[in-house]
């Protein structure tokens, strides 16, 4: 049964949001290439959009119980992840380039996942996606994602398959991450007036 539900437009920046059950935001190691959603953390999740800094209409169910699917066909294919849930609140944020910034709307109260009788688990979360414009880019692609939460047990994610470009763009991305920040880091002799 359907507990909560909230709709908003988030603003995104350059590299989707992140979801899950804690402030505590780090860039992620990873990003799911290949997938609409992947673990940043346990206790998180990145999604990736078609929008490169644009609106995103956003609903937010909480449900006591897995719901059932969305058979309409609107949306993409969903995916699925379990996040650790320890906290009840949900964050969001969105990932800009470089930094993360908290993305849940003033006016809107917190929105809490009811906890298990021992305070700790599990949530499952399912995301469904759809764009108007699938063509990646920026400004309005009409994109709107359906993003349902509830108790279970951790459980295998479900996603689609990724081909060996995804791989490929995913090891690129993990050896950036990897890379020392001096590495990127360049000096520079400056002389003033001929000193």
């Amino acid at each position: 049964m359907l507990v909560r539900e909230v709709s908003f437009t988030v603003d995104l920046g350059e590299n989707g949001y992140r979801i899950g059950f804690t402030d505590d935001y780090e860039y992620p190691a990873e990003m799911p290439f290949g997938w609409r959603c992947g673990p940043a953390t346990d206790e998180g999740a990145v999604v990736l959009t078609t929008t490169d800094t644009g609106p995103l209409q956003m609903t937010i169910q909480v449900h006591d119980a897995p719901p059932a699917p969305e058979t309409s066909g609107e949306w993409e294919p969903a995916e699925e992840i379990s996040l650790r849930a320890d906290e009840p609140t949900l964050y969001l944020a969105t990932l800009e380039q470089g930094d993360i910034l908290n993305a849940w709307p003033e006016e809107e109260p917190v929105l809490e996942v009811p906890p298990t009788p021992d305070g700790q688990g599990w949530v499952r979360m399912r995301l469904y996606c759809h764009a108007d414009d699938p063509e990646p880019g920026i400004g309005d692609h009409g994109e709107r994602h359906l993003v349902q939460l509830w108790r279970a047990p951790e459980t295998p994610p479900v996603h689609p398959d990724i081909t060996e470009a995804d791989r490929q763009v995913r090891a690129d991305y993990a050896a950036n991450m990897a890379m020392p920040v001096e590495d990127y880091a360049a000096t520079y002799t400056h002389t003033y007036h001929g000193e």
